[in-house]
């Protein structure tokens, strides 16, 4: 009675049954003995038939907590003999993907890990956080393996560092359904190239890609030339923006140096106007008018200015208004906003691509927070494998149930 209640609550069925149930108090360890009836014959993956057992060994499988105790499964495991003659291990319904393990129990540690770091994750389930990463990373090459890129159109790249220095990785991702595609070691054309390769492996050519959405990195412009001949190249206005409030602290802190009215002003001249405390706004119109002998004042209408013409939708009217933009910042004294405007010319049509496709990086510079704030709580990942394994968990959006239908589909 009893092993048919284990049975229906593992979901064993024949030929497989449980022979016994053991507990030991004092190790909190429950195990469940699981054998096959006499004479049956099992079918082996990628040989026709099923065939004869030829001799039998015993396997344990860590399987979910039986109540607050450690449940494993020692299974009488069958070894066929193969009409070749060679002799090959039978894999039970229940074994997982990695040796060991059940599929529930794997599928357990597939849902836990995107939230928290795998050293909890490890404390939580029982076993080292090595074995932990061990399933997941042979999770995300399994489903990765299998993930189909046929209907991708348009790119959304980036970096981010994986390392104190200069060690950066580049991540390309789906820019409609906001899934990351690859991960790839590098910031330059090469690593553009092992982007594209990967693509073209799963089923999505070079050739088909019709839009990126890029930072202005000269390496990203030319790599994506190169090996994407047929993408249109998107800089969205965040990272236009980005580069024009750069040029605001940097007047400012040269003007604080003689003028230390613009000391603590830094947040209220990069956030936005609407956000600001009725105190800050103040403090903020105060140096707007004096806008014809305070540069830094100057350098904050460029900003606002640029900002709104990038609302705009219409691209011939972006691409005037811009230019329009760039000779009225030329001729003025704000040097470090001179130099955004010579960004904007050089990079001007991809800039007025942003009024049509509105295409942003912005998930993934969101995506970006999401890993460094996971990487500070494991203390930093150093192994490539591994921080691929991360960001494929995070925001790969990886069909797991394909490869263990315990485990939960892509959000």
């Amino acid at each position: 009675m009893h092993d048919r209640l284990f049975e229906a609550a593992l979901g064993i069925t024949a030929p497989w049954s449980v022979t016994g149930v053991q507990f030991d108090e004092a190790a909190k360890v429950l195990t469940v003995a699981i054998d096959f009836a006499v004479g049956s014959r099992f079918a082996v993956e990628g040989v026709l038939g099923e065939h004869p057992v030829h001799d039998t060994v015993t396997k344990t499988y860590r399987h979910l907590n039986f109540f607050q105790h450690e449940c494993l499964l020692q299974v009488r495991t069958p070894r066929v003999k193969l009409p070749d003659g060679s002799v090959q291990l039978v894999k039970p319904p229940f074994a997982g993907r990695l040796s060991g393990f059940t599929l529930l129990f794997e599928a357990l540690v597939l849902m836990l890990a995107p939230e928290m770091p795998f050293a909890a994750v490890a404390r939580i389930v029982g076993i080292s956080p090595h074995r932990v990463m061990a399933i997941c990373r042979r999770y995300v090459a399994l489903a990765l393996a299998e993930a189909d890129f046929r209907e991708v159109t348009a790119l959304a790249i980036d970096e981010t560092s994986r390392a104190r220095g200069h060690d950066y990785i580049t991540l390309a991702a789906d820019a409609v359904k906001r899934r990351v595609l690859s991960v790839t070691a590098g910031r330059d054309a090469k690593a553009i190239a092992t982007i594209a390769a990967e693509l073209a492996e799963h089923g999505c050519p070079p050739e088909q890609i019709e839009s990126v959405s890029i930072d202005m990195s000269p390496a990203f412009i030319k790599g994506v030339g190169e090996q994407l001949p047929n993408a249109r190249i998107t800089f969205d206005k965040f990272h236009v923006v980005w580069h024009a409030n750069a040029a605001v602290d940097k007047m400012r802190r040269i003007e604080q140096r003689s003028d230390k009215s613009l000391k603590g002003m830094r947040w209220s001249l990069l956030k936005d106007r609407d956000s600001l405390k009725p105190e800050a706004v103040a403090e903020l119109d105060a140096l707007i008018a004096r806008m014809a002998s305070m540069r830094t004042a100057r350098a904050w209408v460029y900003k606002e200015q640029l900002r709104e013409i990038l609302e705009r939708k219409q691209i011939n009217v972006v691409r005037a208004m811009l230019l329009h933009w760039c000779r009225c910042v030329m001729r003025s004294k704000v040097e470090p906003m001179k130099a955004v405007a010579t960004l904007v010319r050089r990079h001007l049509e991809g800039i007025v691509a942003w009024a049509q496709t509105r295409q942003t990086n912005g998930f993934l510079e969101a995506l970006n927070g999401l890993f460094q704030a996971a990487k500070r709580r494991a203390r930093g990942f150093t192994r490539m494998a591994t921080i691929k394994t991360v960001i494929f968990l995070i925001a790969g959006k990886l069909d797991f149930s394909a490869v263990n239908p315990h485990a939960r589909q892509p959000t």
